[in-house]
């Protein structure tokens, strides 16, 4: 039987706060209970293993989207995301699982660290600048 591990790399690019993005996203990914290990493998590449069972690629992607990081849009890592992507697909598909992420991924992948902020109002106006209109 095909195991169900899977490792995977992220790319980074673009306009973003931090030079390098990798670090900082691996801090994150690797205080998630769905990620089993994270390493990083360049200044702007992170490689991820997880468990198929619980999280995808694309759930993962869309989690650092999420948060602010950019991850690179080439022609080949578009090309290897998609390929991704079906696979997976296709093995949650065949082992009957359906995705758990329905455009709140973060959320339910960075549990912890979500746990430790306060969710409150964020809007930086004052009360009577958010009832103007």
């Amino acid at each position: 039987m095909d195991s169900t591990l899977r490792s995977r790399e992220l790319v980074f690019r673009g306009p973003h706060w931090e030079a390098d993005q990798a670090p900082s996203a691996a801090l994150l990914l690797a205080d998630s209970p769905m990620v089993s290990q994270v390493s990083i493998s360049g200044p702007n590449r992170v490689l991820v293993q997880y468990d198929l069972l619980q999280v995808t690629f694309a759930e993962i992607e869309s989690a650092l989207q999420e948060l602010g990081f950019h991850l690179d849009n080439s022609l080949l890592t578009r090309l290897r995301r998609t390929y991704y992507q079906y696979c997976e697909e296709t093995r949650r598909e065949n082992l009957k699982l359906r995705s758990n992420c329905f455009g709140h991924c973060a959320r339910r992948i960075f549990v912890r660290e979500y746990q430790k902020h306060e969710h409150g109002c964020r809007d930086q106006r004052p009360d009577h600048w958010r009832s103007y209109w």
